[in-house]
């Protein structure tokens, strides 16, 4: 992976995980104003995130079919521990 927003984009959904999570905890660590590191608008674009809102509860983000796709496919293989 040689683009350092694949890296980052990847970082955000092993962040993200199986489970959603509130979206202005999403937005408060990923959203940046560096237009040569837009990991969360990215992420967005390649369509790897969905959001959704609960009425009297709030909005929520978790991976997209494609993003855990794209997880699986580029995540580095983990150590087995013996």
């Amino acid at each position: 992976m040689s683009d350092p927003v694949d890296a980052l984009v990847l970082d955000l959904l092993e962040w993200l995980g199986p489970r959603q999570r509130p979206y202005a905890e999403v937005i408060d660590a990923w959203r940046t104003s560096c237009p040569r590191l837009p990991v969360w608008e990215e992420a967005n674009a390649r369509g790897f995130v969905e959001q959704r809102h609960e009425a009297g509860v709030g909005s929520f983000v978790s991976l997209s079919p494609a993003g855990r796709r794209w997880l699986v496919e580029h995540r580095a293989p983990r150590p087995v521990q013996t």
